[in-house]
């Protein structure tokens, strides 16, 4: 479903991804974990198109998507929910989840029924629901979150891009959200995790991805990474 081969990507002159292969198979969770500054952020901001990469060849559902703007990245159905939610502050709940089928509203992909599955978005998160008028800046950490990932999910993507979704939430929330991660997954959404709780990450994933200084240094099944010895003692002891 989404295959990235000997991806190169810098900032300026720093280069941070030194020829990343990965690959998202359709109706799988993948993990990708490593230390911060690793170069997770910056993978699925390439991915994305929110970072143009030096080299590499990127695909999705066997279109090559490498270099494109972010815009036309949706319209193959790739969703992202960014590093620190980046909500709509000024805009009601609502308008933030509908903003996120923009490309289906605008006919830039297939439309499907909008309103159907904003109420699956009011299901799956019920204090969005409760919140559907409120502005989107006056929610707290957790229900922020909820709403970034209701907005990636309402592309009705092919494949999701979780970016620290645990980021800043309380245990309470970082284990709500890894409930709901599990039911996106049941639900068959095919998804590309970034997480700095590594442990929860690779006990929801089906594979994982070990990123050291921009290159790839383990993967394999998630329980083979959560069985490793030098991944436990790298990423697993304090991440419980």
């Amino acid at each position: 479903m989404l295959h990235i081969e000997n991806l190169v990507a810098s900032y300026g002159k720093v280069r941070v991804l030194h020829d990343i292969t990965l690959t998202v198979p359709k109706g799988k969770l993948v993990a990708l974990i490593g230390s911060n500054g690793a170069g997770k952020t910056t993978t699925l901001r390439a991915i994305s198109g929110m970072l143009a990469p030096e080299s590499g060849r990127i695909t999705l559902g066997g279109h090559d998507i490498a270099g494109l703007p972010s815009y036309e990245i949706t319209r193959y159905g790739l969703a992202h929910s960014p590093e620190g939610r980046r909500v709509f502050a000024t805009l009601p709940v609502r308008d933030n989840l509908l903003l996120g089928a923009y490309p289906r509203l605008t006919g830039a992909r297939s439309r499907g029924d909008v309103e159907a599955d904003l109420e699956r978005m009011f299901d799956l998160f019920p204090r969005l629901r409760e919140r559907s008028d409120q502005l989107a800046g006056t929610l707290s950490g957790g229900e922020q979150q909820m709403l970034a990932m209701g907005r990636a999910l309402m592309l009705n993507p092919e494949v999701l891009l979780l970016d620290e979704p645990s980021m800043g939430l309380a245990p309470r929330l970082v284990a709500e959200v890894f409930s709901i991660i599990s039911r996106l997954k049941e639900a068959n959404i095919t998804m590309l995790l970034v997480e700095q709780f590594a442990a929860a990450a690779l006990e929801v994933a089906d594979f994982g991805y070990v990123l050291e200084n921009g290159h790839i240094t383990v993967s394999g099944e998630a329980s083979m990474l959560r069985n490793d010895p030098a991944v436990r003692d790298a990423y697993l002891g304090g991440s419980h």
